[in-house]
This record gives structure tokens, C-alpha cells and sequence, in this order.
């Protein structure tokens, strides 16, 4: 994390547990207007000649629907077709921006780079001199588009109800500032990823990594895949499984009454003690324990879902 933006973080009465998760003191006012530092999440630049035509061979969305107004979910796949990241891939000029977990960046980019070969092409991890905000908006403030991208001195993909700030430490400060004023209350980045698993964002983590195909984790319902675009890294595996019809597993929302969020990759089973699925990620909030889920879909769409602890806790499907 860039150490100015870091240092504002704490003037503003920021708690760092770590770099990845930071809490502000309970809000006193009403309103939904929120801002959070998005700091979870980190900053690939793929640059270069060369970047565009590489990246077409690596990724699961196509890089020519990447425009300055248009940004795009997406997944890299190792050759069996299980997915590496997923990511929000973003235009930058003549770079792109790839938005992934921290926790799998250096992983990412020492896989592309292993591709780069001869290609002018530099990877460079970008998360300490650019800072990721996010605004939760009220209803009428939301963008028609989902992924929409704007730029004026800062990069801004819209999620609908939500928006992401893509912005150098100094821009970063300023905008937080800006927003403080205009009624925004500070809040934690974990409730920026709870709002992520309720919008069916797929993120995956070190446990999960390599675990799923992208349908599973319902990017082609999301836009993260292309099967027009020719041949990139695990394509035949995804194009084989688009083809032959529906996957056999599939990503749901769904909730649990639980103190502790259960772990990415913990095991789902049925009222007989088989497991069915496995824990995405989860994050508790206001109410309640949010999660994304895979699970083996059921031909009669019943399920009685429990997690496999002690206290075989109940899940809550909600949405595919």
C-alpha cells in the first residue's frame, strides 16, 4: 500500500489489522452514502506493444470489447481450463489495468510472464501507486451500465449501485475528502467485499485458485467470457463446456447465521453428510453472514445445505 495514502488512512482514524483490512470507528449518521478503501484488492499494469495481442491469448473475455468506456470482468485459466484469477480488467491508454486479489497478484504475474517471451510486453505490479476507492450510491445516483468506465482526473468503473476509483495517492486523498464532505461516511473494506458477494462478484483466493471452470463461477452469465475470440490459455476446456450445455456446477448467493465467516474452499454438504459444494468467499455483515457458493446443481433445484463443522450450521440459498 502506497505509505502517503496509507498515512492519510490513519489521519482519517483508519485501524489497520493489516494491509488488507481496515476498520473505521461506527458511522453516527444516517444515510447511505459509504466510502471505503478498497484495500483487498490490487493492480496489475500490462503495457507494452505487444499488451493487447498477449492478453488475447490469456484471458477468457475478449480484450477488443476493452475500450476507454467499457471495462470487463474475466478469468486466466491454466491449460486445463480451471481459473487462475478472476479479475475487472480496465483500459488505461495504451495499458491495461487488471484488478485481482492481492493475495494472488505476484502468483498472476509471474504465470504471464512465463507467456511474455519475446513479446514487448512489461508486467508490472502497480498496488502501491494506485489506490482503490469504492462509493456506495444511492439509488438515484446509479449508472444505467454495469462496468461502464469514465475518466476525468481519476478512472471510475461503474457496478450500478456502486463505484470504483481507480486514482494515484495524491487524486486518492483529494477525492476522499471531496466525498467526506458531500456527506460520504467512511466504512470498512470488508463491507465493501460483503457488497461484492452480494453483487456475484467471483473473486477467488490462494484456496481456491485453480479449483473452478469459469462457468462455474457464472462468468459467462456476468460477461467474462468470450467464445467468439479465439484460442487463449484453457479455452478448449471452457469452449467444450459452453457447447455440450449447461455446467454441472454453478455459483449461488446464499447466507448463514455464523460468528465467524467460514473459510474459502470449506466444504458444503446435504442433510446425509455428502459433500455438494464448497465456500467461495464469505463476509459477515449487518445482519447476517453473506457467501458465494458452488454447488452440484440439483435437477429438482431442493437444497438442504449445512456447512461441514461442528455445529453443521444451516445455509440459506438465496440466488443463482
Amino acid at each position: 500500500m502506497n505509505p502517503n495514502w496509507k498515512n492519510f488512512l490513519l489521519a482519517e482514524h483508519a485501524i489497520f489489522d493489516n494491509d488488507t483490512d481496515i476498520v473505521f470507528p461506527s458511522s453516527r449518521h444516517g444515510g447511505d452514502k459509504r466510502i471505503y478503501p478498497v484495500s483487498y484488492l490490487g493492480v496489475l499494469t500490462i503495457a507494452g506493444k505487444d499488451a493487447e495481442k498477449f492478453l488475447q491469448g490469456q484471458i477468457t473475455c475478449n480484450i477488443n470489447d476493452i475500450t476507454d468506456t467499457q471495462s470487463s470482468l474475466g478469468a486466466m485459466c491454466n491449460p486445463k481450463g480451471r481459473a487462475i484469477t478472476t479479475f475487472l480488467l480496465v483500459k488505461n491508454a495504451d495499458a491495461f489495468l487488471m484488478i485481482l486479489p492481492k493475495e494472488l497478484l505476484a502468483a498472476v504475474k509471474k504465470r504471464l510472464q512465463m507467456y511474455v517471451l519475446r513479446s514487448d510486453v512489461v508486467l508490472t505490479d502497480s498496488s502501491d501507486d494506485l489506490c482503490l476507492i469504492g462509493l456506495s450510491l444511492q439509488s438515484g445516483d446509479a449508472p444505467e451500465h454495469r462496468f461502464a468506465t469514465t475518466r476525468q482526473e481519476n478512472i471510475v468503473v461503474d457496478f450500478q449501485d456502486r463505484r470504483l476509483v481507480i486514482a494515484e495517492a495524491d487524486n486518492a486523498q483529494a477525492l476522499w475528502a471531496e466525498q467526506l464532505k458531500q456527506g460520504f461516511q467512511p466504512e470498512s473494506s470488508a463491507q465493501w467485499r460483503y457488497l461484492d458477494i452480494i453483487s456475484g462478484v467471483p473473486w477467488l483466493t490462494a484456496e481456491t485458485s485453480e479449483e473452478f471452470i469459469p462457468q462455474m463461477l457464472n462468468l459467462d452469465k456476468l460477461g467474462g467470457i468470450s467464445f467468439n475470440k479465439g484460442c487463449y490459455t484453457g479455452q478448449e476446456i471452457v469452449a467444450r463446456t459452453h457447447y455440450l450445455g449447461k455446467t454441472k456446477r454453478e455459483m449461488f448467493l446464499a447466507e448463514c447465521d455464523v460468528s465467524a465467516a467460514p473459510e474459502p474452499n470449506s466444504t458444503i454438504i446435504d442433510d446425509s453428510g455428502q459433500s455438494i459444494g464448497k465456500v467461495l468467499y464469505a463476509q459477515n455483515g449487518p445482519n447476517s453472514c453473506k457467501m458465494l457458493i458452488v454447488l452440484q446443481v440439483s435437477e429438482t433445484h431442493t437444497y438442504n445445505l449445512r456447512l461441514e463443522n461442528p455445529r453443521r450450521d444451516e445455509i440459506i440459498l438465496l440466488s443463482a
